[in-house]
């Protein structure tokens, strides 16, 4: 469990934009939950789906991959086929991945996600971005701050997941 002050109540992080800032702050609580998360998650855990609900697994490929797509539409671009091929094998892929891989992935990600978001000037966050083969409309912001939010909500699953696992839900 987590005993320090949650990410946003550490103050600005260096190099982030205050316009950024919130999407900085969950990210950075994203990873810093993942890292304690791995150290504390067996391999059997991470493979578990009680009742049926996603294994820990697949929604640490989720937030990798999820964070992947997002970014790219971010930069106006579209999926390239390998973002395709991991979109649609990502179950797959998580259940092929030992634990450490999975949570070296995310991270690594979420490192990258970071390090996108400082070098990201304020005045393209309103810029339009098509999402998607139907490319519905978005903004920069608005692809950033949905990253931050279903990352989020995914590390909540985990945690919750795992708590059931446990018989501690």
């Amino acid at each position: 469990m987590v005993t320090e002050p949650e990410a946003w109540l550490l103050g600005n992080i260096d190099g982030h934009t205050d316009a950024l800032m919130p999407v900085a702050h969950a990210l950075v609580q994203a990873r810093h939950e993942l890292t304690a998360l791995a150290r504390d998650t067996s391999a059997l855990e991470i493979r578990a789906a009680p009742g049926g609900a996603a294994p820990i697994g697949f929604h640490l490929a989720h937030i990798a991959g999820s964070l992947d797509r997002l970014f790219t539409y971010a930069r106006c671009e579209s999926l390239d086929p390998a973002q395709l091929e991991y979109l649609r094998r990502e179950a797959e892929f998580a259940a092929q991945r030992s634990k450490d891989a999975l949570f070296e992935a995310t991270l690594a990600r979420i490192d990258v996600c970071l390090t996108t978001l400082k070098e990201t000037p304020d005045h393209v966050l309103p810029e339009p971005r098509p999402v998607g083969r139907g490319e519905l409309p978005s903004t920069v912001r608005g692809l950033f701050l949905h990253a931050a939010e279903h990352t989020t909500m995914h590390v909540g699953q985990i945690r919750t997941t795992l708590k059931v696992i446990r018989g501690r839900a």
